[in-house]
Protein backbone atom coordinates (compact mmCIF):
# COMPACT_ATOMS: atom_id res chain seq x y z
CA UNK A 1 0.00 0.00 0.00
CA UNK A 2 1.01 3.48 -1.03
CA UNK A 3 0.90 5.75 1.67
CA UNK A 4 1.54 9.91 1.49
CA UNK A 5 3.62 11.01 4.10
CA UNK A 6 3.75 14.19 5.77
CA UNK A 7 5.40 15.72 8.98
CA UNK A 8 3.73 19.18 9.92
CA UNK A 9 5.66 21.06 13.20
CA UNK A 10 2.70 21.61 15.72
CA UNK A 11 3.17 23.74 19.09
CA UNK A 12 3.20 20.17 20.60
CA UNK A 13 5.92 19.01 18.51
CA UNK A 14 6.19 17.21 15.37
CA UNK A 15 3.25 15.08 14.18
CA UNK A 16 3.05 12.56 11.29
CA UNK A 17 0.87 11.99 9.12
CA UNK A 18 -0.06 9.17 7.07
CA UNK A 19 -2.91 9.18 3.77
CA UNK A 20 -4.09 7.48 0.73
CA UNK A 21 -6.43 8.67 -1.72
CA UNK A 22 -9.58 7.83 0.77
CA UNK A 23 -8.17 9.95 3.39
CA UNK A 24 -5.95 10.39 6.60
CA UNK A 25 -5.45 6.69 7.84
CA UNK A 26 -2.30 7.98 10.61
CA UNK A 27 -1.54 10.74 12.74
CA UNK A 28 0.91 10.51 15.97
CA UNK A 29 2.61 12.43 17.56
CA UNK A 30 6.52 12.44 17.44
CA UNK A 31 6.85 10.33 20.53
CA UNK A 32 4.10 7.68 18.96
CA UNK A 33 5.19 7.58 15.21
CA UNK A 34 6.34 3.53 15.78
CA UNK A 35 3.37 2.30 16.83
CA UNK A 36 1.40 4.42 14.27
CA UNK A 37 4.07 2.23 11.43
CA UNK A 38 3.50 -0.81 13.36
CA UNK A 39 -0.73 -0.13 13.03
CA UNK A 40 -0.35 0.91 9.56
CA UNK A 41 1.39 -2.16 8.88
CA UNK A 42 -0.96 -4.67 10.65
CA UNK A 43 -3.69 -2.71 8.78
CA UNK A 44 -2.26 -2.98 4.88
CA UNK A 45 0.55 -4.96 5.12
CA UNK A 46 3.75 -3.92 3.45
CA UNK A 47 3.31 0.09 3.13
CA UNK A 48 5.16 2.33 0.80
CA UNK A 49 5.37 5.39 2.22
CA UNK A 50 5.91 8.36 -0.12
CA UNK A 51 6.62 12.13 0.62
CA UNK A 52 3.59 14.85 0.74
CA UNK A 53 4.88 17.23 2.55
CA UNK A 54 3.68 19.98 0.38
CA UNK A 55 0.20 18.20 -1.27
CA UNK A 56 -1.18 16.60 1.93
CA UNK A 57 -4.19 19.19 2.68
CA UNK A 58 -4.92 17.34 5.72
CA UNK A 59 -1.00 19.34 6.61
CA UNK A 60 -3.06 22.50 5.44
CA UNK A 61 -6.09 21.50 7.65
CA UNK A 62 -4.10 21.21 10.94
CA UNK A 63 -1.60 23.88 10.31
CA UNK A 64 -5.15 26.20 10.34
CA UNK A 65 -6.73 24.68 13.46
CA UNK A 66 -3.10 25.07 14.81
CA UNK A 67 -3.43 29.04 14.18
CA UNK A 68 -7.48 29.24 15.67
CA UNK A 69 -9.16 27.68 13.29
CA UNK A 70 -10.89 25.07 15.54
CA UNK A 71 -13.40 23.97 12.92
CA UNK A 72 -10.46 23.12 10.32
CA UNK A 73 -10.17 19.47 11.73
CA UNK A 74 -13.59 18.76 10.40
CA UNK A 75 -12.93 19.46 6.43
CA UNK A 76 -10.05 16.43 6.96
CA UNK A 77 -11.18 12.90 5.72
CA UNK A 78 -10.43 10.08 7.18
CA UNK A 79 -10.75 6.67 7.09
CA UNK A 80 -9.53 5.33 9.95
CA UNK A 81 -10.23 1.61 9.30
CA UNK A 82 -11.07 -0.15 12.68
CA UNK A 83 -13.68 -2.71 13.99
CA UNK A 84 -17.74 -1.47 13.52
CA UNK A 85 -17.99 -0.53 17.60
CA UNK A 86 -14.50 1.31 17.16
CA UNK A 87 -15.67 2.95 13.90
CA UNK A 88 -18.77 4.08 15.62
CA UNK A 89 -17.11 5.00 19.25
CA UNK A 90 -14.66 7.04 16.58
CA UNK A 91 -17.80 8.58 14.29
CA UNK A 92 -18.79 9.97 17.60
CA UNK A 93 -16.29 11.79 18.42
CA UNK A 94 -15.85 14.08 15.30
CA UNK A 95 -19.39 15.29 16.33
CA UNK A 96 -17.75 16.44 19.98
CA UNK A 97 -17.67 20.33 18.99
CA UNK A 98 -14.33 21.68 19.62
CA UNK A 99 -14.15 23.29 22.68
CA UNK A 100 -16.51 20.67 24.56
CA UNK A 101 -16.00 17.66 26.19
CA UNK A 102 -17.71 14.25 26.87
CA UNK A 103 -17.06 11.77 29.75
CA UNK A 104 -16.47 8.26 28.74
CA UNK A 105 -20.45 7.18 30.16
CA UNK A 106 -21.87 9.92 27.76
CA UNK A 107 -20.14 9.16 24.87
CA UNK A 108 -21.31 5.24 25.69
CA UNK A 109 -25.16 6.87 26.23
CA UNK A 110 -24.62 8.67 22.40
CA UNK A 111 -23.63 5.33 20.24
CA UNK A 112 -26.87 3.36 22.28
CA UNK A 113 -23.94 1.70 24.57
CA UNK A 114 -25.29 3.00 27.91
CA UNK A 115 -22.78 0.59 30.22
CA UNK A 116 -20.08 0.50 27.75
CA UNK A 117 -17.91 2.67 28.70
CA UNK A 118 -15.00 0.81 29.20
CA UNK A 119 -15.60 -0.58 25.31
CA UNK A 120 -15.77 3.28 24.36
CA UNK A 121 -12.35 4.23 26.37
CA UNK A 122 -10.60 1.43 24.95
CA UNK A 123 -11.45 2.39 21.19
CA UNK A 124 -11.03 5.64 22.26
CA UNK A 125 -7.13 4.93 23.28
CA UNK A 126 -6.99 2.63 20.16
CA UNK A 127 -7.89 5.68 17.85
CA UNK A 128 -4.56 5.95 14.84
CA UNK A 129 -5.81 9.60 14.02
CA UNK A 130 -4.87 11.39 16.48
CA UNK A 131 -6.48 15.37 17.15
CA UNK A 132 -8.44 14.72 13.62
CA UNK A 133 -10.58 12.54 15.17
CA UNK A 134 -10.57 14.22 18.75
CA UNK A 135 -10.35 11.78 21.16
CA UNK A 136 -8.66 14.69 23.80
CA UNK A 137 -12.38 15.65 24.08
CA UNK A 138 -13.71 12.65 26.43
CA UNK A 139 -12.45 13.42 29.81
CA UNK A 140 -13.61 11.36 33.33
CA UNK A 141 -16.87 11.80 34.80
CA UNK A 142 -15.73 13.59 37.59
CA UNK A 143 -13.79 16.00 34.91
CA UNK A 144 -10.53 14.82 35.59
CA UNK A 145 -8.34 14.33 32.97
CA UNK A 146 -6.12 11.77 32.00
CA UNK A 147 -5.32 8.72 29.46
CA UNK A 148 -4.14 10.84 26.28
CA UNK A 149 -1.57 8.60 24.02
CA UNK A 150 0.41 11.86 23.36
CA UNK A 151 0.18 12.42 27.11
CA UNK A 152 -1.81 14.81 29.48
CA UNK A 153 -0.18 18.08 29.27
CA UNK A 154 -1.13 17.80 25.65
CA UNK A 155 -4.54 16.45 26.16
CA UNK A 156 -4.69 19.95 28.07
CA UNK A 157 -2.92 22.26 26.08
CA UNK A 158 -5.59 20.84 23.26
CA UNK A 159 -8.51 21.05 25.08
CA UNK A 160 -7.62 25.09 26.47
CA UNK A 161 -6.71 26.04 22.64
CA UNK A 162 -10.17 24.68 21.56
CA UNK A 163 -12.12 26.46 24.58
CA UNK A 164 -9.39 29.82 23.79
CA UNK A 165 -10.17 29.81 20.15
CA UNK A 166 -14.09 29.36 20.18
CA UNK A 167 -16.46 32.33 19.71
CA UNK A 168 -19.08 32.71 22.85
CA UNK A 169 -21.91 31.12 21.80
CA UNK A 170 -25.27 31.70 24.28
CA UNK A 171 -27.68 28.69 24.47
CA UNK A 172 -25.44 26.50 22.33
CA UNK A 173 -26.21 22.92 22.75
CA UNK A 174 -24.06 19.48 22.10
CA UNK A 175 -25.89 16.69 19.82
CA UNK A 176 -23.70 13.66 19.64
CA UNK A 177 -26.42 11.49 18.43
CA UNK A 178 -25.26 9.68 15.21
CA UNK A 179 -26.05 10.70 12.43
CA UNK A 180 -24.80 11.23 8.44
CA UNK A 181 -21.10 13.26 8.11
CA UNK A 182 -20.02 13.95 5.05
CA UNK A 183 -17.19 12.16 5.83
CA UNK A 184 -18.14 9.56 8.55
CA UNK A 185 -15.48 7.00 9.30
Amino acid sequence: MKLSVSRLETPLGEVTLASTPAGLVGLAFENRVDGLWRFLKSRFGSIEPDSADDADPARAELSAYFDGTVGALEKIRTDAGGTEFQSRVWAALRRIPGGRTLSYGELARSIGQPTGFRAVATANATNPVAIVIPCHRVIHADGSISGYGGGVDRKKWLLRHEADNLPFVLGATIDVAPKPLHNEL
